[in-house]
C-alpha cells in the first residue's frame, strides 16, 4: 500500500506519516523543508519498506501534478492521499493583505483540490482508495482574528463534501477530520491563550487515520470533529 502525505515534516502530518509507516505503507512525504523531511524519513520505523521525500512549495501550481506523478513513478501507485499541509494567519480582518489571503488559500484549499484531481486516475486503480483531508474546527465555526484561515478551511470543508459525492461511484472513500486545538507550533502561535495541557495531541489525530485505513465493513464515517475535552460538548 502506498500513501502520499502533505505537510509531513512536522506537526500532525509528521505523526500521521509515522502511523502509516507503522502499518507498513510505502510513503511519499511532501513539505517545503527538504531537510526536515529527511529527518522525518530517518525517524520512520523499519516497517516502512520505502519512503521518499518530495520537497515542494504548494503555492506553485505546477507542484500539484508533479507531486503525484513523482509518487507513482517512484513507488508504483497510490492508495491513500492525506492532505495535511496548512498555513495559518492570525490578525484582524481589516489587516489581511491580498498576498496573505492568496498564500493561505493556495496551501489550505487550492493544493488539496488539485492534488486530489491529479491523484484521481491512480486512486481509481487502487483496491482500497482513501482520501483524508485535515481541516479544522474553524471550517464550520468562526473565531476572532482568524478570518483568512477560517475562510480557507471552510473552502476545504466544502470541497471535501462535493468531492466525496463525485468519487463515491468509483469506490473512493473521502474523509474530513476537523480537530480543535492541537499541540502544534501553528496552534501555539494562533492560540497562545489555550492551556498547553488541554491541547489535543497529534497522535490522537493519527489514531483516527489508522482507524480509517484499517477498518473494514459496510459503514463509513464522513467527518470527524474532535474537540478539546475542556471545550463545550456538542457546541
Amino acid at each position: 500500500m502506498i500513501a502520499l502525505v502533505t505537510g509531513a515534516s512536522r506537526g500532525i502530518g509528521k505523526v500521521i506519516a509515522m502511523e502509516l509507516a507503522s502499518l507498513g505503507y510505502d510513503l511519499a512525504l511532501v513539505a517545503r523543508d527538504g531537510a526536515a523531511l529527511a529527518e522525518t524519513i530517518a525517524a520512520l520505523p523499519d516497517s516502512c519498506a520505502n519512503a521518499v521525500a518530495l520537497p515542494a512549495d504548494l503555492t506553485r501550481e505546477e507542484s500539484y501534478g508533479e507531486i503525484v506523478e513523482e509518487t507513482v513513478a517512484r513507488l508504483g501507485g497510490l492508495d491513500v492521499l492525506v492532505n495535511c499541509a496548512g498555513l495559518s494567519q492570525a490578525g484582524p480582518f481589516d489587516e489581511v493583505t491580498p498576498e496573505q489571503w492568496d498564500r493561505i488559500f493556495a496551501v489550505n484549499a487550492k493544493a488539496p483540490f488539485f492534488i486530489s484531481k491529479a491523484a484521481l486516475p491512480y486512486l481509481k486503480e487502487s483496491e482500497k482508495p482513501i482520501v483524508i483531508n485535515i481541516a479544522s474546527v474553524v471550517g464550520f465555526k468562526g473565531y476572532v482574528n482568524q478570518s483568512a484561515y477560517a475562510s480557507s478551511k471552510h473552502a476545504l470543508t466544502g470541497f471535501t463534501k462535493v468531492f466525496a459525492k463525485e468519487v463515491q461511484p468509483f469506490g473512493i472513500r473521502v474523509h474530513l477530520i476537523s480537530p480543535g486545538g492541537v499541540a502544534t507550533e501553528m496552534v501555539r502561535q494562533m492560540r497562545p491563550d489555550i492551556n498547553p495541557d488541554e491541547l489535543i495531541q497529534p497522535e490522537e489525530i493519527a489514531e483516527i487515520v489508522r482507524f480509517l485505513v484499517t477498518r473494514k465493513g459496510q459503514g463509513t464515517i464522513d467527518q470527524f470533529y474532535i474537540r478539546r475535552y475542556t471545550g463545550l460538548a456538542f457546541d
